[in-house]
């Protein structure tokens, strides 16, 4: 089923060519919801940039459009207002009859895309050897729920997670370890991974330091590279144990994603330098292959290369991403690539894009996506440390919201005196933990950075996980309380809406199509977090005004069909966010 507004855009097409000619069968005819509920709940404001190509008032273009608009089973009489708005107000009867329509439908009325894209999300991305930390939380979130909206939407999306396992880091690792703790390199899990990355530190410092241990490290890199054994051993055992402790970690936050490291575009890199070669887009620099691109120039003012090829023939994060995208594009045919980072890797992706431009690999069918996001802050404003200066570590951050859920569970359970087993509390700290944490970053705009508080991001108060959860979770007690079986409801049963908020809810149940179009073309999560944050308020308003298992039949059984309805769309919308509902809090 078509959302209304695309139903209202069709009827609002026609108009328009059966009003001024067929010529006008391709313009948006502006159909946007009302900026104010007093004015209706659609407007039309094709009138008014239309005047000027008429060489017509406004208001005229628009009584012309409404003369031959047939919309009369879908909305009120339309009015015309200002210097040429149109005002369109649902009818109660057509909104009963969308309502109707959706009660059995397990997507709610929203349809799959007519077309669906081969789309690929790169999203998550932590470096082998290290531990995720909470600059992973972002791009891991953020590019989940991306992901599932376009699953959702009946798209083929492949979730790629470009992990850091290859190049200089590990030519140093190996030559510290071969020093320090040699066993590392030949047995599994010797080390246990804080003890690593421990390791990775004091290895990273000698590599600045010594310059001896840095000719070391290099000569790591040119054996591992040509496939000696021992290289490749030692290195796969360390990419091993990372990923063990990354999938903690995504089980956690249950995160889907198929790893493609830098290190699978290895065999990839030489073709790269010799195809930019060939389009005459290399420039040598320094003994370094480059492409100068238009824009980009350093303080002095003078131009900024993109380095593919150092000097000494190694190749760089650059490299790898053009090997990456053309194989994205020929091997992979996706047509949407997205790619999840923060916002301080703009200009990377912005000179990446170019090359590939000015090298002439992007068809025309193909369209590239950075979708930046800010930082994590802590309360002082500040980026989001430990209190001895250390980066927080995702899976301590993770547990922490769980602990502290469950510890305000405890004592809500003992204050009410109730008795609950210890897998119950533990199921409900672990989704009300973990979906706090996720609620807390998508419902900001991904483009602020955010500050991070325990505190408001668990309140039942607000615009928060916890109360959104609480209005499914009441929807349920009103079914314990009332004995009812949602599912057993009378599917022809008639929907009524006489209450004002009968009708602000019906409406606002009726958007969800609306939404996830949106976002799926924008690619802002926080869109439907606000969407389902008015739904559980207008949900909850709804519920105070109006009785649903005292009022006599049939507006009792039409009122839990909007009970039933707003329970599935809020569990529906919060699965989309990767967030599980919970039957009982």
């Amino acid at each position: 089923m078509n959302s209304i507004q695309e139903q209202l855009k069709q009827q609002f097409t026609q108009a328009l060519v059966s009003a001024l000619g067929s010529e006008f069968s391709a313009i948006d005819p502006m159909v946007v919801p009302a900026s104010n509920p007093r004015f209706g709940d659609y407007q039309c404001n094709i009138a008014l940039p239309l005047a000027k190509q008429l060489k017509q008032k406004p208001r005229e273009i628009a009584q012309q459009i409404l003369d031959n608009l047939n919309i009369s089973e879908i909305c009120e009489t339309p009015e015309i207002a200002g210097p040429g708005f149109i005002n369109l107000t649902l009818k109660p009867s057509y909104l009963e009859t969308q309502l109707s329509a959706i009660q059995t439908d397990p997507r709610l009325g929203t349809e799959k895309v007519k077309e669906p894209q081969r789309v690929i999300v790169d999203f998550s991305s932590p470096n082998i050897a290290k531990e995720m930390h909470v600059g992973h939380l972002r791009s891991t979130i953020i590019g989940d729920c991306i992901a599932r909206i376009l699953e959702f939407r009946g798209h083929d999306v492949l979730r790629l997670n470009h992990v850091g396992d290859w190049g200089t880091q590990f030519g140093m690792l190996i030559a510290y370890l071969q020093e320090a703790y040699p066993d590392a390199l030949t047995t599994a899990d010797a080390l246990d991974i804080g003890d690593l990355v421990s390791f990775y530190k004091q290895a990273k410092q000698r590599f600045d330091e010594d310059k001896e241990f840095k000719e070391t490290a290099r000569q790591e890199v040119v054996e591992l590279q040509a496939g000696d054994k021992k290289s490749r051993h030692a290195w796969q055992l360390i990419c091993d144990q990372s990923r063990r402790e990354f999938q903690i970690v995504y089980d956690l936050l249950d995160i889907e994603l198929t790893e493609r490291g830098e290190s699978f575009y290895n065999p990839f890199l030489q073709k790269v330098v010799e195809d930019l070669d060939k389009q005459s887009v290399l420039e040598e620099s320094e003994g370094a292959q480059c492409v100068f691109l238009e824009g980009f120039t350093n303080r002095s003012g003078d131009p900024l290369p993109l380095i593919v090829q150092k000097s000494d023939g190694g190749y760089n994060y650059a490299t790898t991403d053009l090997a990456a995208l053309r194989y994205r594009i020929q091997k992979d045919e996706a047509t949407r690539i997205i790619y999840v980072t923060d916002a301080g890797q703009a200009n990377h992706f912005t000179q990446v894009f170019q090359v590939a431009r000015k090298a002439d690999w992007i068809p025309e069918n193909v369209e590239l996506v950075h979708v930046p996001f800010g930082f994590v802050q802590g309360e002082d404003g500040k980026k989001f440390k430990t209190r001895s200066g250390e980066t927080v570590r995702l899976r301590d951050l993770l547990d922490e919201a769980i602990n502290r859920v469950y510890q305000e569970l405890e004592q809500r359970i003992k204050e009410e005196g109730r008795e609950e087993t210890e897998a119950f509390k533990n199921c409900v700290a672990k989704e009300i933990g973990i979906g706090s944490v996720k609620y807390a970053d998508l419902s900001q705009n991904r483009t602020s950075d955010y500050i991070f508080s325990y505190d408001k991001m668990l309140s039942l108060q607000g615009n928060t996980a916890p109360y959104l959860l609480y209005a499914y979770v009441r929807i349920q007690g009103i079914c314990r309380k009332g004995e009812i079986n949602l599912e057993q409801l009378d599917a022809n049963a008639k929907i009524l809406l006489k209450e004002e908020q009968e009708l602000v809810l019906a409406k606002q149940l009726l958007k969800l199509s609306e939404i996830l179009t949106e976002v799926e073309r924008e690619l802002l999560p926080n869109r439907l977090c606000e969407y389902l944050f008015e739904l559980s308020q207008k949900f909850n308003q709804f519920f105070e005004k109006c009785p649903v298992l005292k009022s006599e039949e049939p507006v009792r059984t039409s009122r839990l069909i909007l009970c039933d309805l707003t329970a599935k769309t809020l569990k529906l919308g919060l699965s989309l966010l990767g967030i599980s509902v919970l039957e009982r809090m």
